[in-house]
């Protein structure tokens, strides 16, 4: 049940327009930018080319016309679309907005958790006595006077 509710903050979270919230993802996302790019070209990439027998994701590419070749010259470079670098580059930026997220996650939840302890406290704390005004003072004065006159 969490998870399925932690997945629908996700999309919620990427789908969101709210000036702020993309502000502070471009900030720390930059700011996280190349570790999820290590972490993806590093570890996530290679363990995927490992299940998949060798294969390189960032390699993968359509050819549509190949490279017209004299010896070992190129006379004519091939023309082809690297989706394959399309595809890792997605996932870099699934991670990065995954990063921001649980970050963002966090800083609320411990704002939240600030925020309620500050309710709780003054919630506890004793109401002060209102002050004496001046007259409370000359209404007891002129008490004390009719019951001494008494």
């Amino acid at each position: 049940m969490k998870k399925i509710k932690f997945i629908e903050e996700f999309k919620a979270f990427i789908a969101k327009g709210n000036v702020i919230d993309m502000a502070v993802a471009v900030v720390v996302g930059g700011a996280f930018g190349k570790i999820v790019t290590s972490l993806v070209n590093d570890i996530i990439m290679p363990l995927i080319g490992l299940i998949t027998g060798g294969f390189n994701v960032k390699d993968a590419k359509w050819v549509i016309e190949a490279a017209v070749m004299d010896g070992e010259t190129v006379v004519t470079p091939e023309v082809a679309l690297t989706y394959g670098v399309f595809i890792q580059t997605i996932i870099d930026f699934l991670l990065v907005a995954l990063s921001i997220f649980i970050f963002l996650k966090i800083i609320l939840a411990a704002k939240s958790k600030f925020e309620k302890k500050e309710e709780e406290i003054a919630e506890e704390a004793p109401a002060e006595e209102p002050k004496e005004t001046t007259e409370d003072i000359l209404s007891e004065i002129r008490d004390l006077l009719k019951n001494k006159n008494n």
